[in-house]
């Protein structure tokens, strides 16, 4: 554990509530974890920690880490999008932990496919975030459904004036290491100046300036992102889009290319500045600036983790004006940049088989390296999910393989493979 972590643990301890404030990426979700896990008890009904969350891929990202802790408890998520009649199955033999968000966790308490009072533990993950895309009243419901807790969690990566009393903190520890950073991180801040008729072309310049390191590009709306990516598409540059508007599959594809290196340029609005598991960037992109430092800040804590260095471009206009950006901002210039940026050096292949199937990640290296003849550099990150898996492999040799895996079966079962596109 690291010093945060460790605080945390100690902190909550005897049913301590707990305030913890902690920058993006510092660990958050085994800081809560841990004490949740202290927590539980054998042998008992219904669930015993609800863990709440802004949005659906920080759900699963928590389910994954908790997984991994490797415990004997069931855990199950819940979140718009996602099928209600597999989450009341899952329900019925309730899970020591339930994850999920707050307008889902409120529908199955209004359904009572659960019994609320049976939880001694809630965490209220992102807690400023969950509030700012308006889940107040949500939360406020679900806290009031819960007659026998024992602790509350509160994490967030921002330092909040007031939080509202429905969260019945009660003689809280706060902890914070938001000013914890021994190394301020190295960024690199270029102002990019352009004209709005031109705006489109000075990011091509830019993208095409970066060039295939790993970037990920910031607008304030949806419809943004879509316009953008398709003209970084027609300019014959890979990228994937990431946005609440998109349906959970597209959105889980999205990042899950953007971390096995199948695509080195996400463009997104700020639902990915922070919470989500991916990898280190080492370019934020701001498209559209947002109107609140806060949002800046976050942003920007994608890149320059862990001593390295990031660079973070600003697109503006002379008329701009945002109070958190320093007059004295060096300018980049991208004037004459059109070499469209390398390919990436895998792609990824969908397989129609997951863990109900009873495949997992050694299957299906073996599959693709004894029938596809594939070398063991040309495999990158496999995920494998319910009913289906994904895999990187050398961009090089994908046509190759998926044509000798035609006819081929995977554990005696036929299976449908294809670029996931």
């Amino acid at each position: 554990m690291n010093q945060m972590q460790k605080s945390a643990y100690k902190a909550s301890e005897n049913n301590t509530d707990i305030v913890l404030l902690s920058p993006t990426g510092s660990g958050k979700t085994l800081a809560f974890l841990f004490p949740v896990l202290r927590n539980l008890k054998k042998n008992v009904q219904g669930v015993q920690a609800l863990i709440l969350v802004p949005a659906r891929e920080l759900a699963l990202q928590i389910e994954q880490v908790f997984k991994a802790m490797g415990t004997d408890f069931k855990v199950s998520v819940c979140y718009g999008g996602h099928d209600k009649k597999i989450e009341v199955n899952n329900l019925i033999e309730a899970p020591a932990v339930l994850i999920g968000t707050p307008g889902r966790v409120t529908y199955h308490v209004r359904n009572n496919n659960f019994d609320p009072k049976t939880i001694k533990t809630v965490v209220l993950d992102e807690f400023d975030k969950a509030l700012e895309l308006g889940f107040h009243d949500d939360m406020e419901f679900i806290s009031n459904s819960l007659k026998g807790l024992s602790q509350r969690m509160l994490t967030s990566a921002t330092a909040m004036d007031q939080i509202p009393s429905f969260t019945g903190l009660k003689d809280e520890k706060v902890i914070s290491f938001l000013k914890e950073n021994d190394v301020k991180p190295d960024l690199q801040l270029r102002k990019v100046m352009t004209i709005p008729e031109e705006k489109l072309d000075t990011l091509f310049n830019l993208v095409c300036k970066i060039g295939n390191k790993r970037t990920l590009i910031f607008c304030n709306h949806r419809e943004a992102v879509d316009r953008i990516s398709e003209l970084l598409h027609q300019m014959g540059i890979d990228r994937e889009t990431f946005h609440g508007g998109m349906e959970q599959d597209e959105r889980e594809r999205a990042l899950l290319k953007f971390r096995n290196d199948s695509a080195r340029i996400l463009i997104t609005t700020d639902l990915a500045a922070r919470g989500l598991d991916i990898p280190e960037v080492e370019s934020i992109v701001h498209y559209q600036l947002p109107p609140k430092e806060d949002a800046f800040i976050h942003r920007n804590g994608r890149t320059a983790r862990m001593n390295a260095k990031g660079f973070v471009y600003l697109i503006m206009n002379e008329d701009d004006n945002f109070p958190f950006i320093k007059n004295d901002t060096p300018e980049e210039n991208v004037t004459g940049f059109t070499k469209v940026p390398q390919k990436t050096p895998f792609q990824t292949i969908y397989i129609s088989a997951g863990k109900k199937d009873k495949v997992n990640k050694v299957d299906i290296v073996g599959y693709l390296l004894k029938k596809g003849e594939l070398q063991k550099e040309d495999v990158g990150v496999i995920e494998v999910k319910d009913t289906t898996s994904y895999v990187a492999v050398s961009r090089n040799k994908v046509n190759a393989v998926l044509r000798k895996l035609q006819n081929e079966k995977l554990k005696g079962k036929k299976v449908k493979m294809e670029v996931a596109y």
